[in-house]
């Protein structure tokens, strides 16, 4: 319904101008592009200001605090008291010169996936900080029998070692004699110095572990697994678990190739 001037009374006070509302709007719209000016300056300002530590509920990159380690001293103690609580232990010798649990280790150790480093270094390429927290666990002072035979099951089982002591430690000391008792037959150190053309072959070929490219362990490893760069989790799974039941000791397999497998497959899936 609209306004007509001329029914408004003549003695009544004159109608508002409509103007009026319109200037008053004019100048809300120029008080709110201001802000919006002043708004976009913060924000370009505060894009170019490096970046601070994080507001308080967050913590910092430098204050976080560090992953809980690997291995603990508690769980060393009670490996080592387990693993000599089972049969054949005491057959089980610290050993020199490539003998004993020593002998193990280095033997292992050579024939492993990354026979140029350590066995701190090594594990720690399959999973990050394992050798380090693994060294700082067993804690400093001689070798013992304990400390030994717990190194050769993490040079033999890789990060798998510490579910094998938890669960099976009968057969990481079975394991572990069985090895010692190979060190120490006739001929096993000239053995252990030298490659057979059977050996040879079997570890050259593609996806045995052999490698072109030392410098890039994710591609020796795929190799070693029969798989090309860019093979899916799924796909390294698959491939381990076929391996795996192929070069398994127990199946008639041998011992380099299912450790090498086992060590190619943590660090992928690492």
């Amino acid at each position: 319904m609209g306004f007509d001037p001329r029914q408004w009374p003549a003695a009544g006070p004159p109608p508002r101008r409509v103007t009026t509302n319109l200037d008053a709007l004019l100048a809300e719209n120029e008080a709110l592009r201001r802000e919006v000016q002043q708004l976009r300056r913060r924000l370009e300002l505060s894009e170019r200001r490096p970046r601070t530590a994080p507001t308080a509920g967050w913590a910092s990159e430098a204050h976080r605090p560090p992953p809980p380690p690997r291995v603990t001293a508690e769980q060393v103690q009670r490996w080592g008291e387990t693993l000599a609580a089972q049969s054949g232990w005491r057959e089980l010798r610290l050993g020199a010169e490539g003998r004993g649990l020593q002998g193990v280790i280095e033997e292992l150790n050579q024939r492993s996936f990354h026979p140029g480093l350590s066995l701190e270094q090594r594990l720690d390429r399959l999973a990050a900080g394992l050798g380090r927290d693994l060294l700082h666990a067993l804690g400093p002072g001689h070798p013992s029998r304990k400390r030994l035979a717990i190194l050769a099951a993490f040079a033999l089982y890789g990060p798998s070692a510490m579910e094998w002591l938890e669960d099976d430690p009968g057969r990481v000391v079975m394991e572990l004699r069985r090895r010692q008792q190979q060190l120490e037959q006739p001929g096993a150190e000239g053995r252990r110095g030298r490659r057979t053309r059977s050996d040879q072959r079997r570890t050259d070929r593609p996806g045995s572990g052999a490698s072109s490219s030392p410098l890039d362990p994710r591609l020796e490893a795929l190799r070693v697994l029969g798989l090309q760069p860019g093979a899916s989790r799924q796909a390294i799974k698959a491939a381990h678990r076929r391996l795996v039941k192929q070069h398994h000791p127990d199946m008639g397999g041998q011992a380099a190739d299912f450790q090498r497998i086992n060590d190619a497959y943590q660090l992928l899936v690492a």
